[in-house]
């Protein structure tokens, strides 16, 4: 039965070239800009290189200062706040401080090439997995004795080096030397935990470690034991933050910082003063510009399915004369419409691809690289189901009720 459906709904799609070309436009055209927003979504929120194991970690990025009257100021924590308590969480399984990167200059060649610099510990390198072209990580030893060593990312050591190899080369950024042992796959810029251009000891800025104010300059990366660890991390989290001392309690009365996953942390900050994490908000906004969005294109679907549909009132008419149900048209005309979107998928997902492929070679976002994975493409093959049900069931409703008499005469009802 639905091998015929399929072959009835091909026949149909050839009949009306025009009708299938305006269907599959829509169709192909909505996906393509659905594909490519959940690309992105998972390119920005998702387990991405190096930060792959996501549902294992947390990010503290924030610390906001509230004052009685009203003030508030917020900004990301100090080395003091983040080495001092949250190293000492007794829950996770590692935590590391890094800094904020900071764009820097370097010079290649009488041109100058600008660099963003990360200063980080140890234990960056162990939670996150990076993926390393030549050379390694910065060991325990050059983070103790502060050396000026650097791993860099591929897109600066072409700028550097070209096509010869880096390791042992020294590079020089801000007026300050560093050798060379290690190079990386470059980290998209949309991963602020983790991205840099060139990344070193973060014991070359011991000089701030001496500050014993809340508000630096420095991220947290925590790592969890296991995935269902991480709400014992907040609980413990909370805790902690009740017996931070404050050291000015005549301007500041409250102080706000969670550890938070990525997606957390960017409803958290956006969608609000930073009080809630606003997850649920966030995918509710998603999803209505979702709906509104599929809405324009679902209805111009819909009349023209309509008037494809009627076009075969006769059909229908001698259908119902022989005893089909209704039941058994409306899942005819479903099929053949979840066909049409299905082909229109596959043509939104090549159409993705190419899109994809443009982002990632503009630069728009520095080294960005979208692509289709089986999150992506699972998510493509559900947009399309529902895209089909919801353009399908109507019109096949529709013309489900007309009674057999009426469609042989052309008539609706």
């Amino acid at each position: 039965m639905l091998k015929n459906y399929i072959k009835i709904a091909w026949k149909v799609l050839q009949r009306r070239k025009f009708f299938t070309f305006i269907s599959l436009f829509g169709i192909s055209f909505t996906l393509m800009v659905l594909m490519v927003v959940t690309s992105l979504f998972d390119h920005v929120f998702g387990p991405q290189m190096p930060e792959r194991n996501t549902d294992k970690l947390l990010f503290v990025n924030m610390m906001r200062e509230q004052g009685e009257q009203g003030f508030s100021s917020s900004g990301p924590p100090s080395y003091y706040f983040l080495d001092r308590y949250v190293k000492k969480l007794q829950t996770p399984e590692k935590v590391s401080i890094n800094s904020v990167f900071i764009t820097v200059n370097s010079y290649v060649n009488n041109q100058k090439l600008a660099l963003d610099l990360k200063h980080t510990d140890r234990a960056f390198w162990e939670i996150l997995d990076f993926e390393f072209l030549e050379g390694r990580a910065i060991n325990e030893q050059e983070i103790a004795n502060a050396s000026h060593v650097a791993v860099i990312n591929q897109n600066t050591r072409k700028k550097y080096f070209g096509d010869a190899a880096a390791i042992g080369q020294d590079i020089v950024v801000n007026q300050v030397k560093y050798k060379v042992i290690g190079v990386v796959k470059d980290v998209p810029v949309l991963r602020l935990n983790s991205y840099a251009d060139v990344w070193v000891p973060i014991t070359l800025r011991q000089n701030e470690f001496k500050n014993d104010g809340l508000r630096g300059t420095f991220f947290a990366i925590i790592q969890a034991k296991q995935p269902s660890d991480l709400s014992k991390i907040k609980d413990e989290y909370a805790q902690m933050m009740t017996q931070v001392e404050i050291k000015n309690p005549k301007e500041v009365s409250t102080l706000y910082s969670f550890p938070d996953t990525i997606l957390e942390t960017f409803a958290r900050t956006s969608l609000g003063k930073g009080e809630k994490s606003n997850v649920a908000l966030f995918y509710s906004l998603l999803a209505l510009a979702a709906f509104l969005f599929m809405l324009l294109p679902t209805i111009n679907l819909v009349n023209i399915n309509i008037s494809r549909i009627m076009e075969r009132s006769s059909e229908i008419g001698v259908r119902k004369a022989f005893g089909a149900s209704s039941k058994v048209i409306i899942g005819q005309f479903v099929v053949e419409n979840v066909f049409l979107t299905l082909i229109g998928g596959m043509v939104g997902l090549a159409l993705s691809l190419g899109v994809m492929h443009l982002i990632n070679q503009s630069g728009i976002i520095a080294y960005a690289d979208l692509g289709l994975n089986v999150r992506v493409f699972a998510w493509g093959i559900l947009l399309c189901l529902v895209f089909g049900l919801i353009s399908g069931v109507y019109p096949a409703y529709k013309m489900s009720r007309l009674n057999a008499v009426e469609a042989l005469r052309g008539g609706s009802k």
